[in-house]
């Protein structure tokens, strides 16, 4: 029996888990009103680099645009539930003498959100754009048995399709559900802070689309960048920092019902 080395490597794995136990990014310019940028033509070099994520989530008003974006410039399926980012809606909710949270992100809040809840009733309300946090201590790069998730120089967690033999291990370790199977690659997915263009200069696309600003990126090598001065001014929050996993991705305003 012939074998491809993916192939291979997909049957040794079974064995042993067995034995253990369609857009470009000139349609979102189009679509969106994006600014378009001018590429630098300077060599890249990731050594030069560290890269950082800042959310503001007091600024986020849930419009979507980014996770438009985003599926529309990494081709990431429309009619499928799979996002590299999405956003969620977090409501304060008074019932009776009591309060609860109430969280949903319907289509990964690509299309808005409905208010299907009395005004009077709601105390309070904030969306928080959620995408890979490109840890510091990655999980899913230490459960993957191929090595094909790793992370680079510049601090990006990226996926090797070549490599990847869709086992899922990685979609399972991620503590912030960053990651889905991409059933045409059938490989694991997520996002890459739209590396292609970070390396040309760019900003990711879902900075670039976001109308308010609530999304930052740049370079934490960088004493001048914008990112470092939100960072020493402002007062920052990660997600699940209890886990020690050293997200990346850095918020500011995260109310403590933020999960």
């Amino acid at each position: 029996m012939d074998l491809s080395r993916r192939e291979f490597t997909k049957f040794g794995c079974r064995i042993i888990i067995g034995a253990a136990a369609g857009a470009t990014i000139v349609e979102s310019i189009a679509t969106l009103g994006v600014a378009q940028e001018e590429s630098s033509n300077k060599e890249y070099d990731w050594n030069e680099h560290l890269w950082g994520y800042v959310v503001d989530t007091r600024k986020c008003i849930g419009c979507g645009r980014c996770a438009n974006a985003c599926k529309l410039e990494n081709e990431v399926p429309f009619d499928e539930p799979v996002y590299r980012t999405w956003i969620e809606r977090y409501r304060i909710v008074r019932e009776g003498t009591e309060e609860s949270v109430k969280i949903d992100s319907p289509d990964g809040g690509i299309k808005g959100f409905a208010e299907d809840i009395p005004a009077e009733e709601i105390k309070k309300a904030f969306y928080v754009p959620k995408i890979c946090n490109h840890c510091d201590n990655p999980p899913c790069v230490q459960v993957c048995p191929v090595g094909a998730t790793y992370k680079t120089e510049d601090g990006v967690i990226l996926v090797d399709y070549n490599y990847c033999i869709g086992c899922r291990y990685c979609i399972q370790g991620c503590p912030y559900g960053a990651r889905y199977f991409n059933n045409e690659k059938r490989t694991a997915d997520k996002c890459t802070w739209c590396y292609h263009r970070i390396t040309k200069g760019l900003l990711p696309a879902c900075v670039q689309a976001c109308p308010v600003g609530a999304r930052k990126f740049g370079d934490l090598k960088d004493p001048e960048s914008e990112i470092n001065k939100i960072l020493d001014k402002e007062r920052i929050n990660v997600l699940k920092a209890d886990l020690g996993t050293k997200p990346k991705v850095y918020y500011v305003g995260l109310d403590r019902e933020v999960r």
